[in-house]
Protein backbone atom coordinates (compact mmCIF):
# COMPACT_ATOMS: atom_id res chain seq x y z
CA UNK A 1 0.00 0.00 0.00
CA UNK A 2 1.49 3.15 -0.83
CA UNK A 3 4.23 2.13 -2.91
CA UNK A 4 3.35 3.33 -6.35
CA UNK A 5 1.87 0.59 -8.35
CA UNK A 6 -0.80 2.09 -10.12
CA UNK A 7 0.94 5.35 -10.72
CA UNK A 8 4.08 3.39 -11.66
CA UNK A 9 2.43 0.48 -13.57
CA UNK A 10 -0.18 3.22 -15.68
CA UNK A 11 3.34 4.97 -16.79
CA UNK A 12 5.64 1.97 -17.36
CA UNK A 13 2.86 0.75 -19.44
CA UNK A 14 2.91 3.98 -21.23
CA UNK A 15 6.21 3.67 -21.90
CA UNK A 16 5.95 0.13 -23.07
CA UNK A 17 2.71 0.75 -25.21
CA UNK A 18 1.11 -1.35 -23.24
CA UNK A 19 -2.35 -1.62 -21.18
CA UNK A 20 -2.78 -1.14 -17.69
CA UNK A 21 -4.75 -2.95 -15.81
CA UNK A 22 -5.37 -2.45 -11.72
CA UNK A 23 -6.72 -5.33 -10.13
CA UNK A 24 -8.98 -3.23 -7.75
CA UNK A 25 -10.14 -1.14 -10.73
CA UNK A 26 -11.08 -4.75 -12.23
CA UNK A 27 -12.72 -5.68 -9.42
CA UNK A 28 -14.92 -2.42 -9.56
CA UNK A 29 -15.61 -3.12 -12.77
CA UNK A 30 -16.87 -6.42 -12.70
CA UNK A 31 -18.96 -5.75 -9.44
CA UNK A 32 -20.31 -2.29 -9.99
CA UNK A 33 -19.55 -1.04 -6.39
CA UNK A 34 -16.23 0.08 -4.86
CA UNK A 35 -13.83 -1.49 -2.54
CA UNK A 36 -14.87 -0.47 0.80
CA UNK A 37 -18.18 -1.85 0.14
CA UNK A 38 -17.03 -5.00 -0.85
CA UNK A 39 -14.90 -5.15 2.11
CA UNK A 40 -18.03 -3.93 3.81
CA UNK A 41 -20.47 -6.86 3.12
CA UNK A 42 -17.74 -9.79 2.36
CA UNK A 43 -15.20 -8.91 4.52
CA UNK A 44 -11.49 -9.15 3.72
CA UNK A 45 -11.93 -12.64 2.62
CA UNK A 46 -14.80 -12.25 0.28
CA UNK A 47 -12.47 -9.71 -1.49
CA UNK A 48 -9.24 -11.83 -1.41
CA UNK A 49 -11.66 -14.42 -3.54
CA UNK A 50 -12.65 -11.83 -5.76
CA UNK A 51 -9.02 -10.49 -6.10
CA UNK A 52 -7.48 -14.00 -7.14
CA UNK A 53 -10.84 -14.40 -9.71
CA UNK A 54 -9.75 -11.15 -11.26
CA UNK A 55 -5.72 -11.94 -11.26
CA UNK A 56 -5.94 -15.37 -12.59
CA UNK A 57 -8.13 -13.53 -15.48
CA UNK A 58 -5.74 -10.62 -16.49
CA UNK A 59 -2.60 -12.89 -16.07
CA UNK A 60 -3.67 -14.62 -19.67
CA UNK A 61 -3.66 -11.36 -21.12
CA UNK A 62 -0.80 -10.60 -23.30
CA UNK A 63 0.88 -7.11 -23.54
CA UNK A 64 0.03 -5.51 -19.95
CA UNK A 65 1.20 -4.26 -17.08
CA UNK A 66 -1.02 -5.50 -13.97
CA UNK A 67 -0.68 -3.51 -10.90
CA UNK A 68 -2.28 -5.99 -7.66
CA UNK A 69 -3.55 -4.97 -4.58
CA UNK A 70 -0.90 -4.97 -2.30
CA UNK A 71 -2.95 -8.65 -0.13
CA UNK A 72 -2.82 -10.31 -3.40
CA UNK A 73 0.73 -11.62 -2.34
CA UNK A 74 -0.86 -13.75 0.43
CA UNK A 75 -2.24 -16.09 -1.52
CA UNK A 76 -0.48 -19.06 -2.51
CA UNK A 77 -2.10 -19.03 -5.60
CA UNK A 78 -1.47 -15.69 -6.77
CA UNK A 79 1.88 -15.97 -5.75
CA UNK A 80 1.87 -19.38 -8.33
CA UNK A 81 0.12 -18.28 -11.06
CA UNK A 82 2.38 -14.45 -10.76
CA UNK A 83 6.15 -16.16 -11.08
CA UNK A 84 4.34 -18.90 -13.59
CA UNK A 85 2.75 -16.38 -15.64
CA UNK A 86 4.44 -12.89 -15.47
CA UNK A 87 7.56 -11.25 -14.70
CA UNK A 88 6.72 -9.79 -11.47
CA UNK A 89 7.83 -6.61 -9.79
CA UNK A 90 8.04 -5.29 -6.38
CA UNK A 91 7.64 -1.73 -5.52
CA UNK A 92 9.45 -1.28 -2.16
CA UNK A 93 8.23 1.76 0.18
CA UNK A 94 9.35 1.89 3.53
CA UNK A 95 6.63 2.34 6.25
CA UNK A 96 7.09 5.84 6.95
CA UNK A 97 6.77 6.45 2.57
CA UNK A 98 3.67 4.21 2.68
CA UNK A 99 2.27 5.76 5.66
CA UNK A 100 2.68 9.48 3.97
CA UNK A 101 1.45 8.44 0.76
CA UNK A 102 -1.93 6.78 2.23
CA UNK A 103 -2.88 9.30 4.85
CA UNK A 104 -5.35 11.42 2.50
CA UNK A 105 -6.72 8.55 0.83
CA UNK A 106 -10.49 7.18 1.77
CA UNK A 107 -10.14 3.85 -0.38
CA UNK A 108 -8.13 1.63 2.15
CA UNK A 109 -10.19 -0.37 4.32
CA UNK A 110 -7.59 -1.93 6.17
CA UNK A 111 -6.39 1.36 7.49
CA UNK A 112 -9.48 2.27 8.35
CA UNK A 113 -8.39 2.36 11.89
CA UNK A 114 -7.13 4.06 14.87
CA UNK A 115 -3.50 3.39 14.02
CA UNK A 116 -2.94 3.11 10.26
CA UNK A 117 0.80 2.96 11.06
CA UNK A 118 0.58 -0.39 13.48
CA UNK A 119 -1.37 -1.65 10.43
CA UNK A 120 1.23 -0.53 7.74
CA UNK A 121 3.94 -2.14 10.10
CA UNK A 122 1.88 -5.46 10.95
CA UNK A 123 1.49 -5.65 6.77
CA UNK A 124 4.74 -4.93 5.68
CA UNK A 125 6.11 -7.71 8.49
CA UNK A 126 4.18 -10.38 6.87
CA UNK A 127 4.39 -9.74 3.39
CA UNK A 128 7.71 -8.43 2.89
CA UNK A 129 9.26 -12.39 2.79
CA UNK A 130 6.28 -12.97 0.28
CA UNK A 131 7.19 -9.67 -1.82
CA UNK A 132 10.31 -10.82 -2.10
CA UNK A 133 10.37 -14.81 -2.45
CA UNK A 134 7.93 -13.62 -5.71
CA UNK A 135 9.47 -11.07 -6.82
CA UNK A 136 12.14 -11.26 -10.38
CA UNK A 137 12.79 -7.72 -9.65
CA UNK A 138 12.58 -5.14 -6.58
CA UNK A 139 12.84 -1.83 -7.18
CA UNK A 140 12.82 1.03 -4.04
CA UNK A 141 10.66 3.77 -4.70
CA UNK A 142 11.10 5.77 -1.22
CA UNK A 143 11.69 9.63 -2.21
CA UNK A 144 10.91 8.67 -5.77
CA UNK A 145 9.09 10.39 -8.56
CA UNK A 146 7.05 8.31 -10.75
CA UNK A 147 8.97 8.66 -13.58
CA UNK A 148 12.44 8.30 -12.32
CA UNK A 149 10.97 4.90 -10.83
CA UNK A 150 9.29 4.16 -14.16
CA UNK A 151 12.43 4.72 -16.12
CA UNK A 152 14.55 2.95 -13.98
CA UNK A 153 12.14 -0.15 -14.07
CA UNK A 154 12.16 0.10 -17.77
CA UNK A 155 16.16 0.24 -17.70
CA UNK A 156 16.31 -2.93 -15.67
CA UNK A 157 13.90 -4.84 -17.59
CA UNK A 158 15.60 -4.41 -20.70
CA UNK A 159 19.05 -4.84 -19.06
CA UNK A 160 18.06 -7.52 -16.44
CA UNK A 161 15.17 -9.60 -18.31
CA UNK A 162 15.88 -9.55 -21.83
CA UNK A 163 12.21 -7.61 -21.97
CA UNK A 164 11.90 -7.08 -25.91
CA UNK A 165 9.97 -4.00 -26.98
CA UNK A 166 9.98 -0.68 -28.65
CA UNK A 167 10.15 2.10 -25.66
Amino acid sequence: MGAGKTAIGRRLARKLGWDFIDTDHDIQERTGVDIPFIFEKEGEEGFRRRETRSLLALLDKPGCVIATGGGAILANENRQAMKEHALVVFLAASVETQLRRTKRGRHRPLLDQPDPEAILRELYARRLPLYRDAADLEIDTDGQHVEEVAKRLLQRLREEHEVLFDA
